[in-house]
């Protein structure tokens, strides 16, 4: 496509994603801001993102993707000016939101390469409460553990399918576009899609830490999982 048959405003996003807005303003005056109709752009971005003090996400987000959640998602990562140290917020997500991302994941010990699929996702909702996107929507998780036991229960937006995943040691994650790759054992619930499920993982070592994370998957197909966490068998 040429450059003259993108939208102006995809134009724009584009500009302002790559060569940052800041260096606009330093080297144009604000006569051919209004003349070329940037600043308009320019004022809406600065002036009124999406506020996201701990967002949910449920969408898979990469390269080229738009919308409500990449804002929300850009707000999120800007608070931390070591991994987004731009700070802007376009509903575009470019090179430099990829880059923060990736500082995020990396952070995180998640595959680090700029995609924002489930594992990320659990990572971006560890303290959630706006919600974006289609993925089952993950809460209630509680665990009641006894010496060799542990029942994990937890509830979700729409029928779903989930298991549990869980081992002694931290688990490992390795993220694709809508399934993660988990270390550990795995414990099923059956394959009836409800809305609240109990798992019981058996044969636990007493006095125990163990490391788990539900792992679900909606009646439409696409995963979610909790962020790993921990709890420890009685004596």
């Amino acid at each position: 496509m040429k450059p003259a048959d993108v939208p102006f405003w995809d134009r724009s996003i584009n500009l302002i994603e790559y060569k940052f807005m800041k260096s606009i303003f330093s080297k144009v005056t604000n006569s051919f801001l209004v003349q070329t109709g940037l600043v308009v752009s320019a004022i809406v971005l600065m002036v009124a993102p999406v506020i996201v003090s701990a967002a949910t996400f449920n969408t898979y987000l990469h390269s080229g993707s738009r919308g409500a959640e990449v804002s929300a998602l850009q707000t999120y990562l800007a608070q931390d000016t070591t991994l987004y140290p731009q700070g802007l917020v376009t509903g575009y997500f470019g090179a430099m939101t990829k880059s923060a991302v990736i500082r995020f994941q990396a952070k995180n010990g998640l595959t680090a390469d700029g995609l924002v699929g489930a594992a990320t996702r659990a990572a971006l909702n560890n303290s959630g409460a706006v919600t974006y996107g289609d993925a089952p929507q993950i809460y209630n998780t509680t665990v009641s553990a006894s010496r060799n036991s542990a029942n994990v229960m937890w509830s979700t937006n729409m029928n779903s399918s989930g298991m549990v995943y869980f081992g002694t040691i931290p688990l490992t994650l390795g993220e694709h576009e809508n399934s993660v790759d988990i270390s550990g054992y795995t414990a099923m619930t059956d394959n009836a899609q409800r809305t609240s499920q109990n798992v019981l993982l058996q044969n636990l070592l007493p006095n125990t830490t163990y490391y788990y994370t539900a792992y679900v998957t909606g009646n439409n197909g696409i995963v979610s999982m909790t962020w790993p966490s921990t709890f420890t068998t009685t004596n």
